[in-house]
């Protein structure tokens, strides 16, 4: 059994392996030869279920960005966070918000870590009324 994290992880490969081959979930999920953890799966097809109300959220809180112009991999962050802040609430702001800029610096670009924490963070205020608490910085 995999961790949260590692669905998370997989669940971005699969989102942006959608959205560079403009398939859907069914689509992309059916040509697997094993299925994803079950966690990651419930990502990929929430995400895509969500698709419109997801990236409208994402538009209204990225100023001087345009959705179509980030980062492939900094959009799927976004689109996964925006579904797990909206769409799965018994999840804690800061494990959604932590998660997603810790994947952020992993595979995109240098300032992407911080572009993804703001933009989680404004979208975390707008549809759960809270601000996140700042993530734990490591001791000097």
């Amino acid at each position: 059994m995999s961790t949260r994290r590692e669905a998370r992880e997989r669940a971005l490969s699969l989102c942006y392996e959608a959205d560079v081959r403009g398939l859907d979930a069914n689509e992309l999920l059916g040509e697997l030869p094993a299925p994803p953890d079950e966690y990651a799966e419930a990502v990929v097809r929430g995400v895509e279920s969500h698709r419109d109300e997801v990236d409208a959220i994402l538009r209204k809180v990225s100023e001087h960005w345009a959705l179509e112009r980030m980062p492939l991999v900094d959009r799927a962050l976004l689109r996964i966070g925006c579904y797990e802040l909206g769409w799965q609430r018994d999840l804690p702001t800061g494990v959604v918000i932590s998660e997603a800029v810790e994947l952020a610096k992993q595979y995109s670009t240098k300032d992407s870590g911080r572009f993804v924490n703001g933009m989680l963070g404004r979208i975390a205020e707008d549809l759960r009324g809270q601000e996140p608490e700042p993530p734990e910085q490591p001791a000097p």
